[in-house]
């Protein structure tokens, strides 16, 4: 209804402007009514704004207010903040969460995980599937990021998931080599001390590995080049 009176007005000044008739009050009106018009059709958009939107905005004013935790940014070192683990295993965890990434986003979302737990053998219900992204879910996306994927492995290790949590079966179901035992695990506190001063060097040894790794690969490749011109300049002669 409104939207028809407000296209009566816009014609009436259009036929006086062009009659060159148009009084100044009149005038004055019809930009009012152009201007509510307006600001109803803002409001319009407003309430039909999407429950996406609306829940970005609410998490905004929780930060805002401390009642909520801002993200952690997205990038970060997974070897340094996940020491207890090694290069090798964090490697093995990454190939693992790219493999369930198929939408290739960097995240493992409810469908993806429910395909990886099928692959495992333990195949999850819908519930199922959504308190185990919760339990690891710290920007509550309602996904799993890499870093919240390490979580898993963390907690597995440092004994703090339950033993009917699809986290732990998603840890000992796979192929990745990580003692579910941790720090509990543990004979005492110096030996879980002793573990941790060796853990540094042992990064670095891992370092050194991979680097003379890479340069074998590329000596071979050095020598399959040279044997192929050579093959090559005998056939040519």
């Amino acid at each position: 209804m409104a939207s028809e009176e407000l296209a009566q007005k816009l014609q009436r000044r259009l036929q006086l402007e062009e009659s060159g008739t148009v009084a100044e009050g009149e005038a004055e009106a019809v930009k009012g009514a152009v201007a509510a018009g307006e600001l109803e059709e803002r409001s319009c958009l407003t309430a039909s704004a999407g429950a996406e939107l609306s829940a970005k905005l609410c998490r905004r004013q929780d930060i805002n207010e401390g009642a909520a935790q801002p993200r952690r940014a997205a990038v970060f070192n997974p070897y340094t903040e996940f020491k207890e683990f090694s290069r090798r295993q964090i490697k093995d965890m990454e190939r693992m969460f790219r493999l369930y990434d198929s939408g290739r986003d960097g995240y493992i979302d409810l469908m993806e995980l429910k395909l990886m737990m099928e692959k495992l053998g333990a195949p999850q219900t819908h519930l199922g599937l959504k308190n185990m992204i919760k339990e690891v879910d710290e920007d509550f996306d309602g996904k799993l990021s890499f870093r919240e994927f390490l979580l898993i492995f963390h907690k597995a290790a440092a004994g703090e998931l339950e033993e009917d949590s699809g986290l732990l079966t998603l840890a000992k179901l796979s192929e990745i080599d990580v003692s579910i035992e941790g720090v509990k695990g543990a004979k005492n506190f110096f030996e879980a001390k002793a573990q941790a001063l060796s853990s540094a060097s042992k990064f670095e040894a891992e370092i050194k590995a991979e680097q003379d790794e890479r340069k074998r690969e590329e000596e071979e490749r050095k020598h399959r080049r040279a044997a192929f011109r050579e093959l090559k300049s005998a056939f040519t002669q």
